[in-house]
């Protein structure tokens, strides 16, 4: 698995987001059967400021977020509920970019009374779905996605974030 990370805030580094994002990534890629060696994506480990910034940039929303997405690909279902279309690793290795903002996904932890490390891990595994097509717009499409990552946090000894 080829993962960049762009580290423009150096608080990532304590966390050891290297670590969390290749676990995440690789688990979340060999629970939908997917070999992880033949995919990759780019991630920036940035702050509050930035993230706003992008959310701006392409989403027209003026705040920070945890976690935004940039597919490579259109691979989202056309029908509410289904599965994205299949990546084909000749063609689709590389997934897309990723940004991650400290401040919010701090706050998120602390609030939730969640481990920092945990809460990353759920947000990069929810964001890797994101690269792969899935998505929670629709209502039976967010239940897939949501049912998929309490299934890969299981797996990594995570608790559902969803209860």
């Amino acid at each position: 698995m080829t993962i960049e990370i762009v580290y423009e805030d150096a608080r990532w580094q304590a966390l050891d987001l290297d670590v969390l994002v290749e676990r995440a990534a690789r688990e979340t890629l060999s629970h939908l059967g997917y070999d992880a060696h033949d995919y990759g994506f780019d991630l920036l480990a940035c702050d509050d400021a930035r993230i706003a910034a992008l959310n701006s940039e392409f989403r027209d929303k003026l705040t920070p977020t945890n976690v935004l997405s940039w597919p490579s690909e259109e691979r989202g279902a056309q029908d509410d509920g289904d599965d994205p279309d299949l990546l084909d690793p000749e063609w689709d290795a590389e997934l897309g970019d990723i940004a991650i903002a400290f401040d919010t996904c701090h706050r998120e932890a602390e609030a939730a009374n969640k481990s920092m490390a945990d809460h990353v891990t759920h947000l990069v595994i929810h964001a890797v779905l994101h690269l792969l097509g899935y998505d929670h717009t629709r209502d039976q499409d967010a239940t897939l996605m949501e049912g998929i990552e309490v299934q890969i946090l299981g797996k990594l000894g995570i608790d559902n974030p969803y209860i």
